[in-house]
This record gives C-alpha cells, structure tokens and sequence, in this order.
C-alpha cells in the first residue's frame, strides 16, 4: 500500500490518498479548499494513473470535509460515514460560517461505516475502528499487514484531539485510545489529520495525556 499526504486549508488538515499496485485508490478526508487544492489531488491521481473507488471521512468536521462535493462531482464517489457523525456532518455549513469560510455543501453520507467491517480495495484491506472522543463517530482505518493507521484527529505525535467541539468528551477519548489504539504493536505509525506521523510506541512513551 503506498499512501500520499497533502496538507490543504487554513486548518492545515492532512488529506490522504491511498492506493496499491491495482492502481485502485481511497480519498481520505478530502480537505481541499479552493481551486488550486483541488488540482493538485486531482493531477496526483491522473499523473499516476489512479481510479478512485470510495471516498472515506475519518469524522465531519468542517476541515475534513471541504472538498467532498468535489471528489463526489468528479469522481462520482458516494461519501462514507460513521453514522454518528451524520448530525455533524449536517453542521458543517453552519461551522463555515462561524469561522466565515467558503463551503460548497457536502453530499450526505451514502454508506454507514461500521466497526469492526473493512474496507477492500485492490489487493488491500483497511479495518474501520470506532474510536469516539473527538467526534461522537470517529473511526480510524487499520491496515493490519503493513502496521498503518489513518488516524483523523485521534491521536497526535504528542497530543490528542480536541474536545470541546460539539460531541466531544475527553475522558471518551482517552479511554478509548488506550482501549482500542494502545492494544496495537508498538510499531504501528499512525497518519494523523494534522501535523507530522508518530508511532503507537512513541505516544506510550512521550505522549503526556498518558
């Protein structure tokens, strides 16, 4: 599985796309603002000859979801979704506002993204793993064989996910982290929707909300 980062928004959120040597690709909260952001995911995909097959949200908030209409529209994908993140989801214009930012309306979640069932694509399987906290339907996706998590805003190289947004509970999340995240070998990176990868090991050891 080969994975490639952009940072996109003033939120500096980290989009993924994911894809192997079928050629098939995930988009992973597409965050792209403008015009310019979305030409760069789209010429990363055409010049590597990739065909996008689902369009995964990690959570709803407003900085992970600024460029779905525009992978729904281009790539004729329907957006997955936990389904405890749907009422955020419908939130997120109101979000755009408050922060007064241009947003084209996300399309509603066409398929509930479910714990503990995978997502297939090429040759690869993710294993969708509800971790609540930050978001009341925050997954996270596991590539089991390579020892790879995209994260969302879970777990941080040296801190966690806010928790004062609407939904958010911090003792939820910590317990949750150390319940389903914590379990995993120490070796396992983890791809988060902002700022650099860590490691399971390193966040046991150096994380100080633990």
């Amino acid at each position: 599985m080969k994975l490639q980062k952009f940072t996109f928004n003033p939120f500096q959120e980290n989009t993924y796309i994911i894809y192997d040597e079928s050629k098939e690709a995930l988009i992973i909260d597409p965050g792209c603002y403008d015009s310019l952001e979305e030409k760069e995911l789209a010429d990363f995909i055409e010049s590597n000859g990739l065909k996008p097959v689902r369009l995964l949200n990690t959570h709803a908030h407003i900085d992970h979801v600024f460029g779905n209409q525009f992978i729904n529209d281009k790539y004729d994908l329907e957006l997955e979704l936990h389904e405890l993140d749907f009422p955020i989801l419908e939130a997120a214009a109101l979000a755009a506002q408050t922060y007064g930012l241009n947003y084209k309306e996300s399309p509603k979640a066409g398929k509930k993204l479910v714990e503990g069932e995978y997502i297939e694509f090429g040759n690869t399987k993710l294993k969708i793993i509800h971790v609540p906290g930050h978001a009341p339907g925050h997954v996270v996706f596991y590539n089991e064989a390579e020892k790879i998590i995209i994260g969302g805003d879970v777990l941080f190289r040296g801190s966690i996910g806010r928790t004062d947004l609407p939904g958010g509970n911090h003792q939820q999340l910590l317990d949750q982290i150390r319940k389903k995240l914590f379990v995993l070998p120490t070796d396992v990176t983890v791809y988060p929707g902002h700022g650099p990868e860590t490691t399971i090991g390193y966040e046991l050891s150096h994380n100080p909300f633990f």
